[in-house]
C-alpha cells in the first residue's frame, strides 16, 4: 500500500513539476520574443523543416482520412437513404475536427519528437551551456524559432489537409458511392460556412503551442546520458498528443458556446 501511495505521489509531483516548468518556459518565451532579437534565418529554416518537409505526411494522412470518412458515412447512411448528406458531413468533420487534430498529431509525432531529441542531445553535449557562455540566451536561439515556426507552418498545413481531405472524400463519393461529382462539390461549397473553417484554423495555434513548448521543455530538462534523451522524446510526444486531444474538446466547446 505504501509503495502504491509513493508511486502516486511521484506521479503527482512530476505533473506539478511539468506544469510549473511549462508556465516558466512560456513566460520566458513571451518576454524574450517581445524584448529580444528574432533570428530570422533560424526561423526560416525551422519553417522549412516543420512545414515543407512535413507536407507529404500531411497529404497522405488527410487523403486517407477523407476517403475513409466518405466511404464509412456513405455505407452507413445508405441504409437510411441519407447518402446525399455525405458531402456535408465529411466537409464539416474535416474542417472542424479531423483536419486540425490529425495534422497536429502527425506533426507532434514527427516535429515534437525531433525537437525534444535535438535539444536533449544539445543539452547532453553541453551545447546549451556553450550558448550561454557566449552571452546568448538558448531561448532566443533554440526555443523561439521553433515555436514561431510551428505557429506559422501548422495553420498552413491544416489548410492543405482540409483541401486534400475533401478532395479524397469527393473521389470516393463519385467513384464508390456513385454520387455526382458536381453535386458533391456544390453541396460542400453551399453548406460549409466560414465559421467551420475558422474554428479549425483557430485550434491550430493552440495545437502548435501544445507541440513545441512541451518538446522544448523536455529537451531542456535532460540532465545526462542518451537514455534520458529517448525518455524525453517519448514524454514530449505523449504529452503533446494528450494536450491536443484534451484541448480539442475544450476548444470545440468554446466555439459551440460562441456560435449559439
Amino acid at each position: 500500500m505504501s509503495t502504491y501511495i509513493l508511486g502516486q505521489w511521484k506521479k503527482t509531483y512530476a505533473l506539478f513539476l511539468f506544469a510549473g516548468g511549462i508556465v516558466n518556459l512560456s513566460g520566458q518565451i513571451i518576454k524574450e520574443t517581445v524584448r529580444g532579437k528574432i533570428y530570422w534565418k533560424l526561423l526560416t529554416e525551422q519553417i522549412v523543416i516543420m512545414g515543407w518537409k512535413s507536407l507529404p505526411l500531411v497529404i497522405i494522412t488527410a487523403l486517407s482520412t477523407g476517403m475513409v470518412m466518405s466511404l464509412q458515412y456513405g455505407l452507413g447512411l445508405e441504409k437510411f437513404g441519407g447518402k446525399l448528406y455525405v458531402p456535408k458531413l465529411v466537409a464539416i468533420t474535416i474542417l472542424r475536427e479531423m483536419g486540425p487534430v490529425f495534422t497536429a498529431l502527425m506533426i507532434a509525432a514527427r516535429v515534437g519528437a525531433g525537437i525534444a531529441s535535438e535539444i536533449g542531445s544539445m543539452t547532453v553535449t553541453q551545447q546549451i551551456d556553450a550558448i550561454r557562455a557566449l552571452g546568448t540566451s538558448p531561448i532566443k536561439v533554440i526555443v523561439i524559432p521553433r515555436v514561431l515556426a510551428c505557429l506559422i507552418a501548422l495553420p498552413l498545413l491544416v489548410a492543405v489537409a482540409n483541401l486534400v481531405g475533401n478532395a479524397g472524400g469527393l473521389y470516393v463519393g463519385a467513384a464508390e458511392l456513385k454520387l455526382d461529382a458536381h453535386f458533391y462539390y456544390q453541396k460542400v461549397v453551399t453548406t460549409v460556412d466560414f465559421n467551420d473553417y475558422l474554428s479549425g484554423i483557430f485550434k491550430t495555434y493552440f495545437f502548435a503551442l501544445f507541440i513545441t513548448i512541451p518538446a522544448c521543455y523536455y529537451g531542456l530538462s535532460v540532465k545526462s546520458g542518451t537514455k534520458e534523451v529517448g525518455q524525453a522524446t517519448t514524454r514530449a510526444v505523449v504529452m503533446s498528443s494528450i494536450l491536443i486531444l484534451v484541448g480539442d474538446y475544450f476548444l470545440s466547446k468554446l466555439f459551440w458556446v460562441l456560435e449559439r
